[in-house]
């Protein structure tokens, strides 16, 4: 069955960032043999001046497959892994939903957390009216709210990009559209208007890939290029993937 881990404000100024903390989580996971990671997603929620926050405000949801006998585990797992690795003077939330428990309520929760100001008691309020595990563990404990949220937000399935995926970042050179959707396990490859691009087609990959989540899939999204012998297609910049994820 499919689990999502949310994580918040897990980092200081001087730390690692979130992402990372995310990353290492899901690999000790998969290694415990606790859970399969699936992919993991950067949400980016509303920059306010009442908001505490490191740097952008963005919190990590990461899709694992569990059996749903260990989600004991899992949850003392996450647990006591987010109070050793969060940073001094962090706030870090923890949020832990199957997909099953998650429900438009949830997803409106992510929304509404990209667009005003919430609090802890209705994130708290809000998990425990629809059984959702939801715990703040260091500093004042507010990155429930963001914990929350990008758990919303990624089973809702339009917003976020992808921090990881198996082989994300290794992945460098060129490959057929159909060669990089399989070692990649991207559901689509797209143009910026969404036009799908032809298996045979090749494109250019190089070492920023990051796929966005849109209608539910991972999509990667290119543009065509000048060169016209090599390949026909590149991954769009980070700086328009960062314009459009946040």
């Amino acid at each position: 069955m499919h689990y999502y881990i949310g994580i918040d404000d897990t980092d200081n100024l001087e730390s690692r960032g979130t992402g990372h903390r995310a990353r290492q989580l899901g690999t000790m996971l998969e290694e415990a043999g606790i859970a399969r990671l699936i992919c993991i997603t950067r949400h980016q929620l509303l920059v306010h001046k009442d908001i505490p926050y490191t740097s952008h405000n963005s919190s990590a949801c990461l899709l694992m497959d569990l059996n749903p006998a260990q989600e004991a585990e899992l949850i003392t797992f996450c647990r006591e892994f987010l109070l050793r690795e969060s940073a001094p003077g962090s706030d870090a939330g923890l949020c832990i939903a199957s997909a099953e428990a998650i429900n438009h309520a949830i997803e409106n929760w992510g929304k509404t957390a990209k667009k005003i100001v919430l609090n802890k008691p209705l994130a708290h309020e809000l998990a425990n009216l629809h059984h959702i595990f939801l715990e703040g563990l260091t500093g004042e404990k507010i990155g429930v709210i963001g914990a929350l949220a990008a758990v919303g937000l990624r089973h809702a399935g339009n917003d976020g990009r992808v921090l990881w995926l198996p082989f994300l970042r290794e992945t460098e050179g060129i490959f057929s559209a159909e060669e990089l959707k399989k070692r990649l396990t991207v559901d689509r490859i797209t143009t910026k208007e969404g036009t799908e691009i032809d298996n045979p087609d090749t494109i250019k990959a190089d070492n920023w890939i990051r796929p966005v989540m849109r209608d539910n899939k991972i999509t990667l999204i290119v543009e065509k290029t000048e060169d016209h012998g090599q390949y026909k297609w590149q991954h769009v910049p980070k700086e328009y993937i960062k314009s459009t994820s946040n």
